[in-house]
């Protein structure tokens, strides 16, 4: 045989061999990104808008997969069985810091590698518009008698919120008065069932528009650009700081080269005008998007802080 034609079938073979390899370069097949919450919620929102732009940028689908139960745990405990390769994302929120902080998961914060974050959305205390004439009337008025604040959760960042709220503002302790979800208790807040609620400014968006509700408390470290007008508990000297944050995370054991693309695609896609326009929509703005480093250093602290909480209030030992 020609000494060409067999170095150039050669060639060819050894070309064919590494096609394959060259096939399954991350991702090479559809991401699943794991939840725990319903449809239509604020994390499946967050998921979906993510993954609107994500797709794109890493050339390949995304599904979600819900796993609903224990406030986070099942999807946690779910997620660390499967394998380390980038194919499945965990979104991550304050809810599983606070199973992580209760010891309700088999998940421990060194079985993760932090993403991204894609909202930082602070807790704010809101009340019937007119019911107290300034934040610093809604507190007086809780001096000597608690009043009803109604949460969405139990032993999680909304009681949390409002048990610390009042007990480092030398408050009465509130009563609680737990609802199914954001909108009911906006609606139940306009009706007069409680005295004060818990929410996110998209939860109660429409009455807040219709002059029905009035947030008079954020429990951030800066005033929201949204409600400029409205302090934050720290201003008023009261070291309350919580938020409803939505991220991703992967495995620990995930690659390097595998963590970082998936990173950057997902920071590029929350960095679009799509993302940023559902930010917008929510009351929110581009500081909500964060990458590894903030969101790691965030998710440690969470859990540290609602572990603190959490005991302080009595809830684990």
């Amino acid at each position: 045989m020609n000494v060409k034609i067999l170095c150039a079938s050669i060639a060819g073979a050894a070309a064919l061999l590494a096609a394959p390899a060259q096939a399954d370069e991350y991702p090479s097949k559809t991401i699943e990104v794991v939840t725990h919450a319903g449809a239509g919620g604020g994390t499946d929102v967050t998921t979906r808008m993510m993954m609107l732009r994500a797709r794109r940028e890493l050339g390949q689908d995304m599904v979600v997969v819900n796993k609903r139960g224990g406030g986070g745990s099942t999807a946690m405990d779910y997620y660390i069985t499967l394998p380390a390769d980038g194919y499945t994302i965990l979104t991550y929120t304050i809810g599983h810091a606070a199973v992580m902080a209760k010891g309700k998961t088999d998940m421990k914060l060194e079985d993760l590698r932090p993403i991204a974050r894609g909202t930082d959305d602070p807790q704010i205390l809101m009340v019937r518009c007119g019911a107290y004439e300034s934040a610093e009337a809604f507190v007086e008025a809780q001096r000597e008698t608690p009043i009803a604040y109604g949460t969405t959760h139990v032993a999680n960042i909304d009681d949390v919120s409002a048990f610390m709220f009042t007990k480092k503002g030398g408050m009465a302790t509130p009563k609680i008065v737990p609802f199914d979800g954001g909108g009911e208790l906006a609606t139940q807040l306009v009706a007069g069932a409680v005295d004060a609620a818990v929410l996110n400014l998209a939860e109660a968006g429409s009455q807040i528009d219709a002059g029905e509700i009035c947030p008079i408390v954020v429990l951030a470290d800066e005033r929201m650009a949204a409600l400029a007008d409205v302090k934050t508990a720290k201003e008023m000297g009261i070291p309350v700081s919580f938020s409803t944050v939505r991220g991703f995370v992967v495995h620990k054991d995930t690659p390097d080269d595998v963590a970082e693309k998936i990173e950057a695609a997902l920071i590029n896609a929350m960095n679009h005008a799509v993302y940023q326009s559902f930010l917008t929509a929510v009351g929110l703005d581009s500081t909500s998007v964060a990458g590894s480093d903030v969101w790691g250093n965030q998710i440690g602290t969470m859990v540290t802080d609602m572990e603190s909480a959490l005991k302080e209030l009595g809830f684990i030992e």
